[in-house]
């Protein structure tokens, strides 16, 4: 694939803050404790799932939600400062992917008094725990077993996500090492607490590859109530259309939020995150100039013949979603069949989008 160097390109639906109150009446000792008093105010009026992204202090959390919804460059995640805030970042892309995410500060005390456990557990859809691989995880898997503790306390709905990040300096087989114990011991920690009826779902991650982005994919997924229907949708267009692999991708983030059932290989979901790349940076170079962001519309569609006999097929579902499919090139032939399958398939995603607001 050849990527085309452009200007960044603004994400749409994508809005960043960090909770901080100038001139507040109320002094507090750290910014932590004045993002926590801030909540009070913002959290009832909020309806979105919220996803809480917690861990130790520099075990990268801020750097996964820079690379995953700011696009920001991975080696430059090494200029960012430690968090020392609840900061905000929303997401409101499609009636697909519209959630909160709220990164805690490693100092967090759930002892505080100003920590009210009630109001920020009880609206969150999944919390993510990233445990830095190449660090002494002692220290954070005691505060992994507090966290889990705390937070199924208030509300039990909760989906538990671990992200064993920074494995990209590992070797094959100590990722997989550094995994089981890992899941062997906070399960452990767990059991002990009388909580062996909690589910910790493990992810190995990277921001140097797209092992973070299918990891988010995978946690998302678990949000969308229409999930069964979408996979269902994509079961029934691969079929007809004899499809390898096909991907329902948020443009924006490249996270999928749906795919077929059959199993889903790493290198296949890199194809249709570069695909991405290149119809977005290409239309950014050659695109229309009457809005300069707008580098994905209703006309977007691309196809791209590989060497080794594979066809990737991208067409636009609507202003957020992309399918992305993987074919044969024997299976190519009856394009306009294809086209045919696609727009009853954007049609019924088109219905089930519908309904979802009503």
């Amino acid at each position: 694939f050849f990527h085309f160097s452009t200007a960044p390109m603004t994400s749409p639906g994508y809005k960043y803050d960090a909770y901080d109150i100038p001139g507040s009446p109320v002094n507090y000792t750290t910014p932590y404790e004045e993002s926590l008093s801030s909540l009070h105010g913002i959290m009832p009026t909020e309806n979105k799932p919220r996803i809480l992204l917690m861990g130790l202090r520099t075990s990268g959390k801020s750097s996964i939600q820079k690379v995953v919804f700011h696009k920001m460059p991975p080696n430059e995640t090494l200029f960012l400062d430690t968090t020392n805030k609840i900061v905000k970042n929303d997401v409101s892309n499609s009636s697909f992917v519209q959630f909160q995410i709220w990164d805690f500060p490693g100092q967090i005390d759930f002892f505080d008094t100003t920590f009210d456990a009630d109001m920020i557990f009880s609206g969150c859809g999944a919390l993510i725990f990233v445990i830095d691989a190449q660090d002494d995880y002692d220290e954070a898997l005691q505060k992994l077993q507090v966290t889990v503790s705390r937070a199924y306390e208030v509300n039990p709905n909760i989906t538990f996500e671990v992200f064993i990040h920074k494995v990209d300096g590992l070797g094959d087989d100590h990722k997989l090492e550094v995994q089981r114990s890992i899941q062997r011991q906070s399960q452990d920690d767990l059991a002990d607490q009388g909580l062996s009826n909690v589910h910790l779902t493990f992810h190995l991650t990277s921001i140097y590859d797209h092992s973070i982005f299918e990891a988010f994919s995978k946690v998302i997924q678990k949000l969308i109530p229409q999930l069964a229907t979408l996979e269902n949708l994509l079961d029934i267009l691969v079929s007809n259309c004899k499809m390898e692999k096909a991907f329902l991708v948020d443009v924006a983030s490249k996270i999928y939020v749906a795919t077929d059932s059959s199993f889903v290989d790493m290198q296949i979901y890199e194809l249709a995150s570069d695909m991405i790349d290149v119809v977005i940076d290409i239309s950014c170079i050659y695109g229309s100039q009457e809005n300069e962001n707008l580098a994905y519309d209703s006309t977007s569609q691309s196809i791209i013949r590989l060497s080794n006999g594979v066809v990737l097929y991208l067409k636009e579902v609507n202003k957020y979603l992309a399918l992305v499919a993987q074919l044969r090139e024997e299976n190519f032939q009856k394009l306009g069949l294809i086209d045919y399958n696609f727009s009853c398939f954007r049609k019924a995603v088109s219905d089930v989008f519908n309904n979802s607001k009503s």
